[in-house]
């Protein structure tokens, strides 16, 4: 019986085009603090997992508040703001023709997991998916443990298993686990960040799909 392959896609910068949301969300955490507020280029610089080291370097002080202050308090800010986030725009014509070559889909996030169901449903494309598996809180604090988890749920006929993601996370979670991890330069981290992890690196999914399917 010939193997069928698995992809795990991530979810925020990948799928969801929603770089400008964290951005302004953020912000306004910054300016109720009067620290300085960061721009795209900045923030791709320093965007990192955990997300605490992240709002480190945009200037929150954890000595004087908890971490775990600001990070709800964006994730109220990200709530009332994703409404406007979007898909990029190649994302269903790329599920759609990896549906079509019989990859088996699912999505692998560090978001919670309620909100990223709703997301995902929102935008109409959960039927490509067999699993779409985010984390218990609002933390962000990894996503290996998810992925090992996804990773045993397999059978032996699932074959070869890619991870898409856009952050040197993604590629820590493919190295810690052993799969192939292709990285999208457009999302919350830049190329030159992405390039160094050593990962295959595109611009967009037509890329993405010449390196898996050449």
């Amino acid at each position: 019986m010939q193997k069928s392959k698995t992809i795990f896609w991530d979810w925020n910068g990948t799928l969801l085009n929603d770089l400008h949301i964290c951005i302004d969300a953020i912000n306004i955490l910054l300016r109720e603090r009067n620290k300085p507020v960061i721009d795209q280029q900045i923030y791709r610089n320093i965007f990192t997992f955990p997300v605490r080291d992240y709002y480190v370097k945009a200037g929150f002080d954890f000595e004087t508040e908890p971490f775990e202050k600001p990070a709800l308090e964006f994730i109220e800010q990200y709530e009332q703001l994703i409404k406007e986030a979007t898909l990029f725009d190649d994302v269903t014509e790329s599920l759609d023709y990896f549906r079509k070559m019989e990859y088996k889909q699912m999505i692998l996030s560090a978001m919670q997991q309620d909100l990223l169901n709703e997301l995902v449903s929102s935008h109409n494309i959960e039927h490509y998916f067999s699993k779409i598996s985010g984390i218990d809180d609002h933390y962000a604090t990894g996503k290996v443990d998810t992925a090992r988890k996804l990773i045993s749920g397999l059978n032996s006929h699932d074959g070869e298993v890619i991870m898409i993601g856009d952050t040197v996370h993604d590629h820590e979670v493919g190295e810690e686990l052993g799969i192939r991890v292709i990285l999208v330069s457009r999302g919350h981290q830049s190329e030159e960040r992405l390039k160094e992890t050593g990962c295959e690196v595109a611009q967009n999914f037509k890329e993405v799909i010449k390196l898996i399917n050449p």
